[in-house]
């Protein structure tokens, strides 16, 4: 059975480690996502478990007071098309509004396009795109939370 889980602050050793193999699968840099996480405010992980296994994760950071950045989120292949990626979505705007915060921002890419779709499904704006000094284009999203 499928269950949600969320932590603020940097999650436990063993979170951590099942959410690893994710991670490095689709974005490829685990061991510096892991270190960056350590320096966010804020930081806020929510995951998906099955069968002591993660299968999803979100993990967002502090912008500042009143503005919150959802930074990082996968779903295994296996379990897409099964509505994971936007409970998590669900469950990081629930509680980074009840936190205070009353924006929240996201950057994606074109080949991102399931997860460009869901953001905007879920209320989220197209605020500007550019360029980064890799040379991939990027779309910033920016949402204005419910209080």
């Amino acid at each position: 059975m499928l269950q949600f889980e969320s932590v603020w602050g940097l999650p436990e050793s063993e979170v951590l480690e099942k959410i690893k193999p994710l991670h490095q699968r689709i974005f490829e840099n685990a061991d510096e996502f892991f270190e960056k996480m350590k320096e966010r405010n804020q930081l806020l992980t929510i995951y998906a478990v099955e069968k002591n296994q993660v299968v999803g994760y979100k993990v967002g950071y502090a912008f500042s007071n009143e503005a919150y950045y959802s930074w990082y989120g996968a779903v295994d292949e296996a379990y897409r098309g099964r509505g994971i990626a936007a409970r998590l979505m669900d469950i990081q705007h629930d509680l980074v509004t009840e936190a205070g915060y009353r924006t929240i921002q996201t950057n994606t890419r074109n080949m991102w396009r399931a997860m460009l779709i869901l953001n905007i499904k879920k209320g989220f704006d197209v605020k500007e795109t550019f360029v980064d000094e890799e040379g991939i284009h990027r779309i910033i999203l920016h949402k204005q939370l419910n209080s």
